[in-house]
């Protein structure tokens, strides 16, 4: 039996080509009715595009390259996971390529893929991106690290981290420690900034006990463990009685620091994680999170980047809302 073709469609649809086309590209400009007729027809004779010989014609490659700087984060991992699959809604495959958080690998990525004629590029950028100059002419979309001047999505770490501390705050816990990430990173420093909002504006309400309390760290569990540690080794009634953490792997490490001194979570301490990554609801105690968005920050870039939504503006990122996932790790502190 003979591969059917494009033209076989067309005249069974009685539509040109080009008609047949623009359905298969999910082009607005065909009419509902036209779309499911031709798709009808399409699913009917069992047609399948040729890709090859589309991208040989100049045409789409359906193909959307993705560059992250560490495919062993959690984060980033979901991140792949939720874009392959908006990509194959809109029947399109991804790429993906590592830049270990470096600005020269990085650029040697976006050139392969270039190369490769994909039709666009979700990037997230290294953390040192001030050197990197991206090409024009090819759709890219910034996501989570945002970079100035360029189109940006991301979930909004500010007013996620302040929602955290309004929580610990509603609980009783007037001294909070506060786990921020590496001082070179974009969404750690808008965390932070949302940890300081939320003590300023508590302490207007209601004291706070002492200042902040607070370790920089990077996002891995082992830094965690780390912060944790430094955080706890201070006598009872000046340590922290919650901690928030800027990731839950810190969050996680966290919680290990303080099964080594014997600090009951919750009972006398809570913590709270940042990210909502699934490693979150297998701690024991589940750990409670603020999740992001993960699956709509992926479809959104995808979308941006396949014209089925509009662009965000150049310095007006999409910064989609976060929420708590009440584990078992926060609670009422305990008199000192």
């Amino acid at each position: 039996m003979s591969k059917v073709g494009i033209r076989e469609v067309a005249k069974l649809a009685g539509v040109s080509t080009g008609t047949v086309s623009r359905v298969l590209n999910d082009h607005p400009s065909v009419t509902k009715e036209l779309r499911a007729r031709v798709t009808a027809i399409i699913k009917d004779l069992g047609y399948t595009p040729d890709p090859s010989a589309r991208s040989m014609r100049g045409k789409v490659s359906r193909l959307i390259g993705i560059v992250i700087p560490d495919l062993t984060n959690p984060f980033f991992a979901e991140l792949v996971q939720s874009a392959e699959q908006a990509a194959a809604n809109h029947g399109y495959n991804i790429i993906v390529m590592t830049s270990f958080d470096h600005a020269a690998k990085e650029a040697d990525r976006i050139k392969q893929l270039t190369s490769r004629k994909v039709d666009g590029i979700m990037l997230v950028p290294s953390n040192d991106f001030h050197t990197l100059k991206l090409p024009k002419g090819l759709p890219i979309v910034v996501v989570d690290r945002l970079m100035p001047g360029y189109s940006g999505i991301a979930a909004d770490h500010r007013n996620g981290v302040r929602l955290g501390v309004e929580h610990l705050l509603q609980l009783g816990h007037r001294r909070i420690g506060f786990i921020s990430g590496p001082g070179h990173s974009v969404p750690a420093n808008d965390r932070l900034r949302g940890y300081l909002d939320a003590i300023e504006q508590a302490d207007d309400r209601t004291p706070m006990a002492g200042p902040p309390l607070i370790a920089e760290a990077a996002f891995d569990y082992e830094s965690g463990r780390s912060a944790g540690n430094y955080l706890l080794a201070r006598a009872r009634n000046e340590r922290p009685t919650a901690i928030f953490a800027s990731s839950d792997q810190q969050a996680i490490g966290c919680m290990r620091a303080a099964h080594d001194l014997g600090i009951p979570i919750p009972a006398a301490l809570s913590i709270l994680g940042f990210d909502g990554i699934p490693l979150a609801s297998m701690t024991t105690p589940r750990l409670t999170t603020v999740k992001q968005p993960i699956q709509d920050i992926a479809a959104a870039a995808v979308a941006v980047l396949l014209n089925k939504q509009t662009a965000p503006d150049l310095d007006n990122p999409i910064l989609f809302g976060c929420e708590i996932l009440k584990g078992e790790t926060t609670a009422p502190p305990q008199p000192d």
